[in-house]
């Protein structure tokens, strides 16, 4: 009987340290964490075109691409008459086959068809629309993407963020006054992984289109254009998010 009884004693006395813990004397100090984010307006300084040719030939896969051929080079006369470099022309997509009207069973052959997307980048937003033109007078069948861009793209993206961090802060500064209390310095920031860049419209084997809600819009001042028959150059959109902490005070009195 005993024995036990000093096993019991043993027992509370290894256990009352772990309840006699003190709390901890360092709390976590109050912080309010908000997003901020912002977009910026842009005209676009260099247009990126995707087009196509598709040529086909009943019984000869070698006459289909010679028809492709002689289209693509009348579109590449037309490039280097408005002055586009070899170094702004890139094939994007080449396919050469044979098609069915029931392409599972091979059944009723139609012929050999070639296809050539390429991709012309054009540094004079301004002929853009010859282009267009004098593109499809050339042969060429298919216009897959428009893409507008800047070479400006690093500095207007530095300026969407600092409109972000700062759209933040003043977010953070008017919930805290509602609440009775003001901010204190930053305690984490990070920058969101959302897409950076929203520029145009396109279609197959060229896609860049990319969407993002913003609550800062800035627009850069542009001389005013008048929009031409088919492309209206617009603005291209640069945009930023950011999530910050920080800490709440109270106001001082």
């Amino acid at each position: 009987m005993r024995r036990f009884l000093g096993i019991g004693v043993c027992v509370s006395m290894l256990a009352c340290p772990a309840w006699g813990q003190p709390a901890s004397t360092n709390p976590e100090p109050p912080k309010i964490t908000v997003q901020g984010e912002a977009v910026v307006y842009v005209k676009p300084d260099k247009i990126l075109l995707s087009f196509g040719v598709e040529t086909w030939d009943k019984q000869d896969i070698l006459a289909a691409k010679q028809k492709n051929t002689e289209i693509f080079q009348k579109a590449l006369a037309v490039l280097k008459q408005m002055g586009v470099p070899d170094k702004d022309i890139q094939t994007d997509y080449l396919s050469v086959e044979p098609r069915y009207r029931d392409g599972y069973r091979r059944e009723e052959f139609l012929g050999y068809f070639v296809r050539n997307t390429f991709v012309v980048t054009l540094r004079d937003p301004e002929k853009v629309e010859e282009l267009i033109t004098r593109m499809l007078q050339a042969g060429v069948h298919y216009i897959h993407g428009v893409d507008f861009q800047t070479t400006e793209f690093k500095k207007y993206r530095e300026q969407a963020r600092m409109l972000a961090l700062q759209a933040a802060k003043e977010k953070a500064e008017k919930m805290a006054a509602v609440l009775g209390q003001t901010i204190g310095p930053p305690l984490q920031i990070q920058e969101g992984h959302s897409p950076w860049y929203y520029s145009g419209w396109s279609g197959w084997g060229f896609s860049r289109a990319q969407t993002m809600a913003q609550n800062v819009l800035q627009e850069i001042p542009a001389e005013p254009a008048e929009p031409s028959e088919t492309i209206a150059l617009g603005k291209i959109a640069i945009r930023a998010n950011v999530s910050i902490t920080f800490q709440l005070k109270r106001p001082e009195k």
